[in-house]
């Protein structure tokens, strides 16, 4: 079974030495209507392109300046300009949605389709957009994926189950989630000085007969895990390589360390 590798280098400002073999990811960012985390920045200095979902662009448009006290907020707000902006624009403040139209940012309604949510559409633009993205090495990283209304929550991990071609990282100030499809194995690289120790692995789409792993402090061998039975949650990491090998999709999430 081929191999997918994982390492949340993008937690820590580029350039990085790159924790496995193979070229760099290319990472696009999508950034939704929750709080934007502390290492936003990084993240957007990591990422070819940048996506607003919807009151994303609020968040940004107040949040950003304040990672940059000491300058003017509004080249902050100019430097930090989107690849475009999409979703059903019910929750952007018409000034936000003026500032970054006048810098020549498409704002696209979108709200015709009420069958996915603007996460969906933002990652829908981002495969059809070519050639800045290098879709066969693509990592999307999405910040404010976590926190606020549960409904969000689980549509935004829905997203990951429809997209499972794709690696998705869905992101908050605490911790981290992604899919681990049962059609690969899989090499997590920590991070060491910016994630865990504290991690799990969750079958949310479906129970998983037989999961095993090495590198944590409670290894899986052939266990079985469902949702009214065994859950590796409260688990944590023993070694800087993570492996996982599973008959069922998993949701991998690791603890996101505060800077000290």
């Amino acid at each position: 079974m081929e191999v997918m590798r994982h390492a949340s280098t993008f937690l820590r400002p580029p350039p990085l030495p790159q924790a496995a073999d193979g070229p760099a990811p290319s990472y696009a960012l999508v950034v939704l209507n929750q709080r934007l985390p502390r290492f936003a920045p990084d993240l957007w200095s990591h990422a070819k392109l940048r996506i607003f979902a919807d009151g994303g662009a609020n968040r940004v448009y107040d949040g950003m300046p304040k990672f940059f006290p000491e300058q003017d907020p509004l080249e902050v707000r100019r430097r930090y300009k989107p690849d475009g902006i999409r979703g059903d624009l019910d929750s952007i403040r018409p000034e936000v949605k003026e500032f970054y139209s006048n810098l020549g940012v498409k704002v696209e309604d979108v709200s015709y389709d009420q069958d996915t949510t603007d996460l969906h559409k933002c990652i829908d633009f981002i495969c059809g957009f070519t050639p800045e993205v290098d879709k066969s090495n693509l990592c999307i990283l999405v910040a404010g994926a976590l926190g606020g209304r549960f409904d969000h929550e689980a549509g935004n991990l829905n997203v990951l189950y429809k997209f499972s071609n794709i690696q998705i990282v869905l992101l908050s100030d605490d911790c981290l989630i992604q899919l681990l499809p049962k059609t690969h194995c899989h090499e997590i690289h920590i991070q060491s000085s910016a994630e865990g120790p504290h991690c799990g692995l969750i079958p949310v789409g479906a129970p998983s007969v037989s999961t095993t792993t090495t590198g944590l402090q409670w290894d899986l061998t052939d266990a079985g895990m469902s949702f009214g039975g065994l859950m590796s949650t409260s688990n944590m990491v023993r070694e800087e390589r993570i492996t996982v090998r599973s008959d069922s999709d998993l949701l991998w999430t690791i603890s996101i360390k505060k800077k000290a």
